[in-house]
């Protein structure tokens, strides 16, 4: 694929988020003009994070996507994949959220990691991990989409980096050896009625698997995970559409609680 229709196609993901009107999906044309799809997703996603740097934006750590064995199947992969946080993609907990900010925002709720020591190795273990983590935080990811109709395939939620919308961070950090990361317990409720449930295994089996891909992937980029990197792991059930107006609280077993609100009605120009 020539770098010109690589930016043609980066700038279609660009103006569906500035425009406020989702674009078509891009994987036919990834196929069609790519001998490595996968690869070539990415590199449409790196040219919009270094846009958002160029202009000025910081990212703050990393997201993993597809950590559920069950996508995985869906979508014919056999590896999660990630995108970029930036600073600005940040909401404290209880902060009210913009609905208008998002396009086609669906919540979930993860495990967090934060990091206090870079991690550099060519291959990680999961001690490697745990030795690397300061805390743990409960969080809510507001994934969203730029393609319409969230018809996505793998190589458009990469090139989407993928999927990411915005995120909140829970306010009790706690040590890796307060909870049990596999089977603690997640509950998420709209206004009060649960809506999602599932546990720590749904990600990968333990979120600290997912967070040693990335690790791993990120050293071969020549991009290692530095410390006070934020790493959202993956999501521990399913994922549910947020409705403007609502309120959503998850509480993860051992870990603690997180909230968002989303505002009711769109911001006028």
């Amino acid at each position: 694929m020539t770098q010109s229709h690589l930016e043609m196609l980066a700038e279609s993901l660009i103006t569906a988020e500035c425009a406020r009107q989702p674009c078509e999906p891009l994987r036919e044309d990834i196929a069609r003009y790519s001998d490595n799809p996968v690869e070539t997703a990415y590199a449409i996603q790196q040219l919009n994070v270094q846009r958002r740097l160029d202009a000025g934006a910081r990212i703050v750590g990393r997201k993993i996507g597809l950590t559920s064995v069950a996508v995985q199947r869906q979508l014919g992969v056999d590896s999660p994949d990630y995108g970029c946080l930036f600073a600005d993609m940040a909401f404290g907990d209880n902060e009210q959220i913009p609905i208008d900010r998002l396009l086609q925002p669906k919540v979930e709720a993860e495990i967090v990691l934060v990091l206090e020591r870079d991690l550099t190795f060519e291959r990680h273990t999961l001690a490697d991990l745990i030795s690397a983590t300061a805390y743990a935080l409960p969080a809510l990811e507001i994934v969203d989409s730029r393609i319409a109709d969230w018809n996505i395939g793998l190589t458009d939620t990469i090139a989407d980096n993928a999927s990411c919308g915005v995120f909140v961070l829970g306010n009790s950090p706690t040590s890796l050896s307060r909870f049990d990361l596999v089977d603690c317990a997640m509950r998420l409720t709209e206004n009060g009625v649960e809506v999602s449930h599932g546990q720590g295994s749904a990600c990968l089996g333990n979120p600290l698997n997912a967070a040693c891909w990335l690790a791993d992937r990120m050293v071969k980029l020549g991009t290692p995970l530095r410390a006070g990197d934020i790493l959202l792991t993956g999501a521990l059930g399913p994922m549910r559409p947020v409705r403007a107006g609502a309120d959503y609280f998850a509480e993860i077993e051992g870990l603690g609680r997180v909230r968002a609100s989303f505002s009711s009605l769109e911001a006028k120009s």
